[in-house]
């Protein structure tokens, strides 16, 4: 939507400080990582070789598994975990939320590809819960649990249901399988280390680029027999591409970077959320964050929301966000996950964003 000249994206780029992320996804964050690499250092070639092997090693000690691989995204890692679970269990059927990224954002990959029936758990606004899994009617082979929960704001279940989970499943037989794209984001939450909570899941996945930066990539972890098998699911995907070394490199240096930061960030996003509480018409979700990640909430239509978002923009060169997301034709929410540049943020500047705001929505309700 346009406002005077500018849209909301314009805006927002044109702003000093933005509140979101570690700064621009441009050709600098590769040169960046690049910087300490040593030059005569052989690459990678088809999934072995220095560089992908002792990452593996140092992200399989860090999640406290036997074995981790390096895949170039964590579409096909999971659907890889989650055939070969299926394979072995000998069912074809997993149990998952029904906003899981496997079943809105991959196509229908994991039942196109892979001939895997799902059953959905839980409802739309929360996280899956013992009960859910308890009162199952159908066999599956896996559960896959989300944590956090992007799509409804990054959302945690407890970390006792957790471990009641995870009993119950190993149990019943029945394999799960941690979607960690952030895992790293929520240990703060949790008050445990990495190790702890995939010690609760046979599989786990994590994301290399969302909280840590890096260019792209993902880490498939569990027992050697179980990473073993996913390597031959990733030639067979066209995963094993002859070098990943700028992928790799990129993520361990980022990793190393920015994994102790996670408190940090976490921090940021609970005093964030607390401003955003007290702007008319506007709410989080958590209302209190649980992981450097949350929404937030407007209650009027998406236009109307982009107008004052970029008007804020605009008058204090504080960046909000570039983009928001209908959820009706009354109600709207964007998302804000905390990283590098929010420290950066003056804090008498962020506030006064933030009560422009709160003013702006103010004279939209009169």
């Amino acid at each position: 939507m346009k406002n005077g000249n500018h849209s909301l994206l314009e805006a927002f780029n044109n702003t000093t400080y933005q509140v979101s992320g570690h700064g621009k996804r441009n050709v600098q964050v590769l040169k960046d990582a690049f910087d300490d690499a040593d030059g005569n250092m052989n690459s990678d070639m088809y999934g072995n070789g220095k560089p992908i092997e002792e990452f593996q090693e140092k992200m399989a000690k860090y999640l406290g598994k036997p074995s981790a691989v390096f895949f170039p995204s964590g579409t096909m890692a999971q659907q890889i975990a989650l055939r070969i679970w299926c394979d072995r269990i000998g069912i074809k059927k997993v149990a998952y939320h029904p906003l899981s990224h496997l079943e809105i954002h991959e196509q229908d990959g994991l039942k196109q590809l892979h001939h895997i029936e799902t059953v959905l758990l839980a409802d739309k606004e929360r996280t899956i819960e013992l009960e859910d899994v308890l009162n199952m009617k159908e066999d599956v082979a896996c559960v896959l649990l989300e944590l956090p929960q992007r799509e409804i704001g990054g959302q945690l279940p407890t970390y006792e249901d957790l471990e009641a989970i995870s009993a119950h499943c190993r149990a019943k037989g029945i394999k799960l399988h941690l979607d960690g794209a952030r895992l790293f984001e929520i240990l703060p939450y949790y008050r445990k280390t990495a190790s702890e909570i995939c010690g609760l899941f046979d599989s786990v996945y994590v994301s290399l680029y969302k909280g840590i930066g890096g260019i792209a990539g993902a880490i498939l972890a569990g027992d050697e027999d179980f990473t073993s098998e996913s390597k031959i699911w990733k030639r067979r995907h066209g995963g094993d591409l002859i070098s990943l070394y700028p992928y790799i490199l990129s993520a361990d240096k980022y990793f190393d970077q920015r994994v102790s930061k996670m408190d940090t960030y976490y921090e940021g996003a609970k005093e964030l959320a607390e401003l955003f509480n007290e702007c008319h018409a506007i709410s989080t979700k958590p209302s209190i964050p649980v992981s450097n990640m949350f929404h937030v909430h407007a209650d009027m239509p998406k236009e109307r929301f982009e107008s004052a978002l970029t008007s804020v923009h605009e008058q204090s060169g504080i960046g909000i966000s570039p983009y928001v997301n209908s959820t009706s034709d009354t109600a709207c929410y964007l998302e804000i996950s905390i990283g590098d540049r929010y420290e950066a943020i003056p804090k008498a500047e962020l506030k006064k964003a933030l009560r422009l705001l709160d003013e702006t929505m103010k004279k939209l309700f009169r």
